[in-house]
């Protein structure tokens, strides 16, 4: 394919929509490695122990929904992305889900009274372990699946890009949960692989994952995308580093 003709494909890429956390337009041309364990059945099992949850970072709440049948009588979520705020109150609100707005307030204080939740779920959203305790009711339950600072560094390399987030790892993340006094009940790594079968599907990732190389666009990183063409070219994957972690913590009952 002619340059010109790749550039055009790749600008209809970037053009195309995204919204809530929903890549089902990359199935089949991203794919990642299976971790050994299954966040949404941690997140099932704990539910049906649970009377009230909340959902930290629930996109346009695609996750929770799939969880629907297990859902507790009290059902809370925040979200920070004023796009997806939107999103998830049009889905989750008629359901009689609480749906908190923190794009001004962030993870410091959440609009929550101490000791609300059994259960705090977070999926690949930041969080405050002192806020994360306050909230957990005694005996309450924390289960967070992270993306590890280091994914897809090499990809990032690509663009001249490093980690937006180099502190996310279970090093650091494990030690602020016990210092706000939660115990770690389970803590997992997992390294994988992250693959494309074209270069569009990396412009639509990128653009639809925007901090991680910021003001990424076909016209201003045409030459990188370019060689990742050419590598594929040459019969090369475009395979990249996947890294997650999973932590799952608890708040101790009152004496």
């Amino acid at each position: 394919m002619k340059r010109n003709e790749l550039v055009e494909l790749w600008q209809r890429e970037e053009s195309q929509p995204f919204s809530g956390w929903d890549f089902a337009h990359l199935d089949g041309r991203m794919e990642s490695e299976p971790t050994p364990w299954s966040y949404e059945a941690r997140a099932a099992e704990l539910m049906r122990g649970a009377s009230s949850v909340l959902d930290m970072g629930t996109g346009g709440g695609e996750r929770l929904l799939k969880l629907r049948e297990h859902w507790p009588g009290k059902v809370a979520v925040t979200e920070d992305y004023p796009p997806n705020v939107k999103i998830a109150t049009e889905r989750l609100a008629p359901l009689g889900v609480r749906v908190a707005d923190t794009s001004l307030a962030g993870d410091d204080l959440l609009p929550f009274a101490g000791g609300e939740f059994d259960l705090v779920l977070n999926r690949h959203s930041s969080f405050d372990a002192g806020e994360v305790a306050r909230i957990l009711a005694p005996g309450g339950s924390f289960l967070t699946q992270q993306i590890h600072g280091l994914w897809a560094h090499d990809l990032l390399a690509e663009f001249g890009a490093t980690s937006p987030y180099p502190d996310d790892t279970p090093e650091k993340v494990v030690p602020r949960l016990r210092a706000a006094g939660l115990t770690i009940a389970d803590a997992r790594e997992w390294r994988g692989s992250l693959t494309f079968t074209d270069v569009g599907a990396i412009v639509y990732y990128l653009r639809a994952v925007p901090w991680l190389v910021p003001g990424f666009s076909v016209a201003t990183h045409l030459e990188p995308l370019l060689a990742l063409q050419l590598r594929l070219e040459r019969g090369e994957s475009l395979c990249f580093a996947a890294y997650k972690f999973l932590v799952e913590a608890r708040k101790g009952s009152q004496p």
